[in-house]
């Protein structure tokens, strides 16, 4: 028994802000955004929208295209760093959106990894035969965690939701899933904050020290694709498409490089989405299949990192 993805489906919201328009916001400009991170525009939620509501288009979508229902749905795992709530968890919310009934569903939190972590875990569950069809979805709405005067990095993200079916076949889809954290880092890029007592207590915004991130990232993205090439038995230029964690052009520029990957094989979103942390692999991934790029028999590798550190990959047979 073997996983495939038979699906895929994504969601932005309606308004976008652009370099020019965050040059009124911030001491910042849009030259200097486009040299540094390769972004010229993000997509903001509105403020009545919450994480749920991105994921349930997105997901809508992913439905569509793998012809399944909601009835057809036996698992659903979301990651995401921005939840609708405390608890219970955006997946428990989502379900109940989707009108779907006494399935497992349960939230996965490691940032911008959060996707390759979640979609790793549903391959155990519907390879090992324990579920048919499961739902993987990124989402997330960091415009609500970010401090609109830290020009450093309100203009790095932005807002979006990606979703994926993963269904059994019993032809090879994903290929093996590798993961990896590393606690020891877990003060480099966080949100501190917390909640006690009703209040917050500490810093509810992203705090990040951008160039000890972008050194581990690149480090680390070519370290675990690597991995999984190997692991097959294959090499980097097997690979026909690259989809890394879209978080800074010069990051998956370099990664690329290291892993000997042509730029022209890589799925790249970041100049329209911004970073949108466990949302962007499966934006961008959706993006090139409806657009056929990816077509089916190709490799594709899916990289990301995140807060924690954590990091990962999954070598898929499309």
């Amino acid at each position: 028994m073997y996983s495939r993805i038979t699906g895929t489906g994504s969601y932005l919201p309606e308004k976008i802000l652009t370099n020019h328009e965050l040059e009124s916001m911030v001491d910042t400009s849009d030259e200097w955004i486009r040299t540094r991170t390769g972004i010229t525009q993000r997509h903001i939620a509105r403020e009545d929208q919450v994480a749920s509501d991105l994921a349930l288009y997105a997901s809508q979508n992913a439905m569509s295209a793998a012809g399944v229902s909601s009835k057809d749905i036996d698992l659903i795992i979301v990651a995401t760093t921005t939840p609708d709530m405390v608890f219970p968890s955006t997946a428990c919310i989502l379900q109940n959106k989707l009108g779907i009934e006494n399935c497992p569903a349960f939230d996965v939190q490691a940032v911008c990894s959060g996707f390759v972590y979640a979609l790793a875990t549903a391959d155990m569950f519907v390879s090992s035969g324990k579920c048919r069809n499961a739902l993987v979805v990124g989402t997330e709405i960091y415009s609500k965690i970010l401090d609109w005067n830290d020009r450093s990095t309100c203009v790095l993200f932005g807002d979006g939701a990606g979703a994926v079916v993963l269904s059994q076949s019993d032809q090879p889809g994903i290929l093996s899933t590798h993961l990896h954290a590393s606690g020891s880092y877990s003060n480099v890029l966080s949100v501190p904050g917390s909640i006690s007592g009703g209040k917050v207590q500490g810093n509810p915004y992203i705090n990040m020290e951008g160039g000890t991130v972008f050194k581990f990232a690149v480090k680390v993205l070519e370290e675990v694709g690597q991995e999984a090439v190997a692991e097959n038995n294959l090499q980097t230029t097997d690979i026909d498409w690259l989809i890394p964690h879209q978080a800074n052009i010069r990051i998956i520029q370099s990664t690329a490089k290291k892993l000997g990957i042509p730029m022209d094989k890589v799925v790249v979103a970041v100049d329209k989405h911004g970073n949108t942390s466990a949302a962007s692999i499966p934006l961008a991934l959706d993006i090139a299949v409806r657009d056929g790029r990816i077509h089916p028999g190709q490799l594709v590798l899916l990289e990301g990192v995140g807060g924690g550190f954590t990091w990962g990959a999954v070598l898929l047979r499309w």
